[in-house]
């Protein structure tokens, strides 16, 4: 089994910055592609940044490119994702998410069906 915890969530000011964290244990780590979805109250979840097994592959949903990194450390098993200027519209639950997959297909990191562990989330609020 595998567990995904997620951490950093929090209230933040419109403009403002915070950096989720998604710790992973349990079965052995290996060739395995992350990603990071969000879910708004009343929508369906949708799809925010992926990063590859060796991290040479990043994606990012269009709403949050150029203000949001995803990152790892493989030696951590942890994925981070790194929010700057923050915006009212990126109040969600976060979740990250983990498939084993060594390969960097965009079909395949951006969609959450093919996702086969998930965390609890974490709340992110930004007030205008």
């Amino acid at each position: 089994q595998v567990q995904l915890v997620e951490s950093g969530g929090g209230l933040v000011q419109a403009g403002g910055s915070l950096r989720l964290s998604c710790a992973a244990s349990g079965r052995a780590f290996s060739n395995y592609a992350m990603g990071w979805f969000r879910q708004a109250p009343g929508k369906e979840r949708d799809f925010v940044a992926a990063i590859s097994w060796t991290g040479g592959t990043t994606y990012y949903a269009d709403s949050v490119k150029g203000r949001f990194t995803i990152s790892r450390d493989n030696a951590k098993n942890t994925v981070y994702l790194q929010m700057n200027s923050l915006k009212p519209e990126d109040t969600a639950v976060y979740y990250c998410a983990v498939k084993y997959y060594s390969g960097s297909n965009r079909d395949v990191l951006l969609d959450g069906a093919r996702y086969g562990y998930w965390g609890q989330g974490t709340q992110v609020t930004v007030s205008s």
